[in-house]
């Protein structure tokens, strides 16, 4: 699971480990910074873990540099739950490196693997950078869903497995 290009290992980690809480931490500043607040998305370390649900770590050499998992997410008038994306992070002196892409990917293989057939995600639009990765990767728009349904700034993407 490494990338040795840029020495990206990516490591199954729990929700709740001192590395991720550091990086969700640090991704809650982020927003506060270009939200002017936390993202108030109710999570459950629970939902994070397999089989319904899976977090990831990216370390450069012994430093976690960035986060992301996915968790099932029962949407109405769908048939079966699909996988949404959460906590997608990198620190800025990882950025431009790979990670966020390598996250990525490894969110999508791992959804896949646990049976599922789609993936969805909610963003701010003060976030390009993000924006820019889903959309690169082969996300579409999607209907709005969850807390933030009728939130100004909010952008939705899904993506086919």
């Amino acid at each position: 699971m490494s990338t040795a290009a840029t020495e990206i290992e990516l490591r199954p980690t729990p929700f709740d480990a001192p590395e991720a809480v550091a990086l969700i931490a640090a991704l809650q500043q982020e927003y506060q910074v270009r939200y002017g607040g936390h993202d108030e998305t109710p999570v459950d370390p629970a939902e994070f873990a397999p089989p319904d649900g899976w977090f990831v770590v990216a370390w450069i050499g012994d430093t976690p540099v960035g986060c992301g998992g996915w968790r099932a997410h029962a949407l109405p008038g769908e048939p079966a739950p699909v996988a949404e994306i959460k906590r997608m992070f990198v620190a800025a002196a990882a950025r431009r490196r790979g990670v966020a892409r390598s996250l990525l990917t490894e969110l999508e293989r791992t959804a896949a693997a646990a049976g599922f057939s789609r993936l969805i995600l909610e963003a701010g639009d003060q976030q390009p950078e993000a924006i820019a990765l889903y959309t690169g990767a082969g996300f579409r728009a999607a209907e709005p869903f969850g807390l933030y349904v009728d939130e100004d700034g909010s952008v939705y993407f899904t993506k086919d497995l």
